[in-house]
């Protein structure tokens, strides 16, 4: 814009005016009015503060300074800021510093490489000058026993150029010209070989890796076997690998992938073969037993068949040196009725009180002790006597060397006297009998000893085989003859057993302990267990983490017929599985694997229908009976297992108790799910629920019941499941009635004109109708009319009138048969 316009130019304030002079195409211009900004110069005003670094107002100029601003506050503002500047400076030396040794480290590290590449470009160039040279000196060798043994030249036509040697064309080999011979000769000496193999194309270097080369760079390990072939291939051939025959393992069914591990061949070369012989299969697939021995045998390898339960070889069952064996201590079984006394006798042996611990005074584990007796040491195992109990009594009597039948003298033979006889009889072990409570005045020892000769157990005062002491828990009467009867009866077995070896021994209980994980009480038969052995029991594996004896003191070790407590397993074992020591822990998990393999297989084959007809019958059957489903969790395996026992005894015909789930351990909130799921209570003995399962039981209504001994328990799923039996209808006779006449009413149909003959006839009653004493019709009454009055009922020898409700084929002489019907509610026995 210019001034002619006579309007003032639009400019900044404190700028100056001036002309541009602008140019366009075709020679046309323009003049405009630019302005341009003064620079600020900022002049320190005489005696006044120096202006701070930062811009910030002066300490000392209370003008310049934000309001509110103290002098102290400004002056630790400076200070902060200064601080902040030096360490900013400081840290910017530091990097400084970093980055530089970085850079020396980066520059040191590519020297190096540079130097190996140079180092392995020279050891090259050498390799292949050699290779060049020899194979040059083996050429003009060649070339010189050619021309030695070549016939002589024809002689020379004069005036004829002679004949040259034959070149290519006719099958010789030309020689080399002097020129050639120096060209090649220069060319080798320069380093420059004209034949490039192409070797190092693909050489991964260093700093190819640290520049993160674009494309896919071979690992080093390739690049090595690739140069070491060209090396093979230049010294006159490839060298081939010995192969390696090895004895392949093959199971019945196997995945190519472990084939090809087993025959250490490449997956690939497994797969083509397998395609090759028609088999489409990927490496991930399973082949039969057959077909991997054709592929094993075409690859050279040597077939060894296995099955799956060779895995169960490595448990040795290896025959004992007679010089090896070593007396050890005997087992003794305490068995017997419930509440013969058979705990309190073991604990006037052992001087202490196990009958505290235990609820309602009755034995509901198996117990395992030693006592030292005479300087000798014996191990007593206390079975339960409660008939729920059967298992545990018959693992006792199978781990035993001597049984100890505790009889009541008060009391005598009973049903679990009679079935700790029949198991002791079964796994074949001495018995001795004890007769208890001798010290009570209805004591009777000799009807003792008569009950027992129906069960031949024939005693020494019977003239018998079998040992009987009398003794009393109470006032320890006796019991020094019972501890003789039992060191005489270990002496005759003289009892021997190898420590030296591994061990082996049976699970007498395992229970979940809170804080200790799976617990199993192992009585050691065999070998000696020690503290960091790896051992499989059962479809459990483990390592021994800890051992504890009876007296509650961790061991190092427990040799032959020493009960103690093994922690360290990964799950529940159950009672009466076998512990048995392997080498390595790879061996135990597999044989565990085989095991619980198997036993779901055999599970699964034993609850499936084998035909058509079984499945349909047992669906029938299913749906005429009621099922009372229940969760069961307790201590201990072996309660676990009694409980379950007794469970599958309650029911009849039309109702029984199914257990869902049972386990060891407390109640946890998986076991609510299941329970709030199925609609089933959940009964914990001598377990709780934690918080989480408390919670959510309250909030699902799942009912969760506490016992503490068995008898409760057992009544009250009998009580619960009797709840759903079908009451019993009980029918009772009240009154009889003929007919004597049959009349036609209007709205009402055919009436009986009756008379009572017999009781007293209700309208609320049922009826039934009789001709010639069959029963023709059962129904109720529609009218029950005494004259023209509707009445309730009508008593003996009096006539009435009788309408049936939607039946009219009545005729005279009928008999009318009056019964009520009653509920009666029945329970299981």
């Amino acid at each position: 814009m210019s001034d002619s316009d006579g309007k003032k130019p639009l400019g900044l304030k404190g700028a100056r005016p001036g002309n541009v002079k602008q140019s366009f195409s075709h020679g046309r211009t323009k003049n405009v009015v630019v302005e341009t900004k003064r620079k600020r110069v900022v002049v320190p005003k005489p005696g006044g503060a120096k202006p701070s670094i930062t811009g910030s107002p002066s300490v000392g100029d209370p003008a310049k300074r934000p309001a509110g601003i103290s002098d102290a506050e400004m002056d630790r503002r400076m200070k902060a800021l200064q601080a902040a500047k030096e360490q900013e400076a400081a840290d910017a030396e530091r990097r400084a510093r970093e980055e530089e040794e970085r850079a020396q480290e980066r520059e040191r590290r590519r020297a190096e490489a540079e130097a190996k590449e140079r180092e392995e470009k020279e050891r090259e160039d050498a390799l292949r000058a050699k290779e060049e040279e020899d194979a040059r000196k083996l050429r003009e060798a060649e070339e010189a026993k050619q021309r030695a043994d070549a016939p002589p030249a024809a002689a020379a036509v004069p005036g004829e150029p002679a004949v040259a040697p034959a070149g290519p064309r006719g099958g010789g080999k030309a020689a080399p010209t002097p020129a050639r011979r120096d060209r090649d000769d220069r060319d080798t000496k320069g380093g420059k070989a004209r034949v490039d193999d192409g070797r190092r194309s693909g050489k991964l270097t260093l700093n190819q890796a640290l520049r993160g080369g674009e494309g896919r760079h071979k690992s080093m390990a390739a690049m090595k076997r690739k140069q070491e072939r060209a090396r093979q291939k230049a010294m006159g051939g490839t060298v081939e690998r010995e192969k390696i025959v090895r004895d392949v393992q093959l199971p019945e069914a196997i995945v190519v992938s472990e084939l090809a591990v087993r025959m250490a061949e490449r997956v690939a070369d497994v797969v083509k073969a397998l395609m090759t012989n028609g088999i489409m299969a990927t490496q991930t697939q399973t082949i039969d037993a057959d077909t991997a021995e054709l592929i094993i045998e075409e690859f050279g390898h040597n077939v060894v068949r296995v099955s799956d339960s060779d895995v169960e070889d490595v448990i040795t069952q290896v025959e004992d040196d007679e010089k090896d064996l070593k007396p050890r201590a005997p087992v003794i079984t305490i068995m017997g009725h419930v509440d013969h006394g058979k705990t309190s006798l073991l604990d006037a042996i052992r001087n202490a009180r196990v009958t505290a611990g235990e609820a309602g005074g009755i034995t509901q584990h198996i117990g395992a002790y030693q006592v030292e007796q005479d300087g000798k040491e014996l191990t007593f195992l206390d079975t339960p006597g409660h008939a729920a109990f059967t298992s545990m009594r018959a693992r006792g009597a199978q781990v035993t060397d001597i049984v100890v039948l505790v009889v009541a003298a008060d009391d005598a033979v009973m049903p679990q006297t009679i079935e700790a006889i029949n198991h002791a009889k079964a796994a074949g072990v001495p018995m001795i009998v004890a007769i208890n409570k001798i010290d009570k005045h209805e004591a009777n020892p000799d009807k003792v000893r008569t009950d027992l000769l129906q069960h031949e157990v024939i005693v020494e005062k019977m003239s018998g085989d079998v040992q009987d002491v009398e003794v009393s828990a109470t006032t320890g009467q006796g019991l020094d003859e019972l501890l003789e009867a039992i060191a005489l009866q270990s002496e005759i077995l003289e009892l021997k057993a190898n420590p030296d070896r591994s061990a082996s021994g049976a699970v007498i209980e395992a229970q979940l302990d809170v804080g200790r994980g799976p617990v199993a009480t192992v009585l050691v038969q065999n070998g000696t267990l020690r503290q960091g052995d790896i051992f499989v029991v059962g479809e459990q594996y483990g390592k021994v983490r800890a051992l504890i004896n009876d007296q509650g003191d961790r061991v190092k070790e427990a040799g032959p017929s020493v009960p103690v407590e093994v922690l360290g397993l990964n799950g529940t074992p159950e009672a009466g599985d076998v512990l048995n020591v392997v080498d390595t822990e790879a061996q135990a998990r597999e044989i565990a694997e085989y095991r619980a393999n198997a036993a779901k297989d055999k599970r699964a084959a034993a609850g499936a229908a084998t035909t058509l007809e079984q499945l349909m019958a047992k669906a029938k059957d299913d749906e005429n009976v009621s099922e009372m489903p229940i969760l069961v969790k307790a201590d201990v395996q072996g309660s676990a297992e009694a409980i379950v026992q007794a469970m599958e005894k309650i029911g009849n015909d039309e109702v029984r108790v199914r257990v869902l789930h049972s386990g060891v351990g407390a109640i946890t909130e998986s076991d609510i799910g299941l329970a709030e799921a199925s609609g089933a209570p959940v009964f914990g003995f001598n377990v709780r629920a934690n918080a989480s399962a408390r919670n959510t039981a309250n909030q699902k209504g799942v009912e969760i019941r506490y016992y503490s001994i068995i008898y409760d328990l057992v009544d009250d799923v009998k009580q619960a499941a009797s709840g759903l039996l079908s009451a019993e209808i009980k029918e009772s006779f009240i009154g009889y009635a003929e007919i004597k006449e049959v009349f036609k009413v209007t709205g009402v149909g055919k009436v009986a004109g009756c008379l009572v003959t017999e009781g007293v006839a209700r309208r609320s009653a049922g009826v039934r109708l009789l001709r010639d004493n069959v029963v023709i019709h059962e129904g109720t009454l529609k009218t029950l009319k005494r004259f023209k009055d509707e009445v309730p009922e009508v008593q003996s020898g009096q006539e009435c009138g009788m309408a049936f409700e939607a039946y009219d084929d009545i005729r005279p002489g009928d008999v009318i048969e009056i019964f009520t019907r009653e509920e009666v509610e029945r329970s299981l026995d």
